[in-house]
């Protein structure tokens, strides 16, 4: 009864983080080209300015800057390759949870991430001094791969050669028992 009951909790939750993950997505999205430019640019700086500190290079002020604007569109890529990726995998473990295993598994989480960019990008043409970028749902998109790829090696590797003797076990008790 115990378990039970924790399974028919736990699997309805096992969808809260990929919901958490939209929502992020999608107030990261809401913000105006202003607003996302000034984060962008801010986690730029810090980044030049921590490694500047560490390696102790003395550069000054407007040459952090410089750099800072130079890292500013990569890492703009990054994050949003990083956000898909962190979308997948949230995406594709309440799919396993639910039994979706192998390339069904890998086909759904794909659609639904890959949807979900879509749907994201077309929001952001509304949002003032944004605008809707098929490159970026590309950049979404090899994230999701990543992601849904790392899910499959583990599940693989980890989750499936546990459960899987399991299974066969009880099959094999079952059998027995007959």
């Amino acid at each position: 009864m115990g378990k039970s009951l924790l399974i028919s909790i736990g699997k309805p939750l096992s969808c809260l983080p990929a919901l958490i993950m939209m929502c992020m997505i999608f107030s990261f999205s809401a913000q105006t080209g202003t607003e996302s430019g000034n984060l962008s640019y801010g986690v730029s700086r810090r980044m030049v300015g921590t490694w500047n500190d560490v390696f102790q290079k003395g550069m000054e002020e407007w040459e952090l800057d410089q750099i800072a604007r130079k890292m500013e569109y990569p890492l703009r890529k990054l994050a949003h390759m990083t956000e898909y990726f962190l979308l997948a995998v949230t995406v594709s473990f309440p799919l396993y949870v639910y039994g979706l295993r192998g390339i069904v598994l890998m086909l759904s989480a794909g659609i639904l991430c890959v949807a979900f960019a879509c749907g994201d990008e077309y929001h952001q043409s509304f949002v003032a001094g944004r605008g809707a970028s098929v490159k970026d749902v590309g950049i979404d998109s090899i994230g999701v791969l990543l992601g849904i790829v790392l899910v499959r090696i583990i599940c693989w590797r980890f989750l499936d050669s546990v459960c899987v003797p399991r299974r066969k076990k009880e099959d094999t008790d079952e059998a027995a028992n007959r």
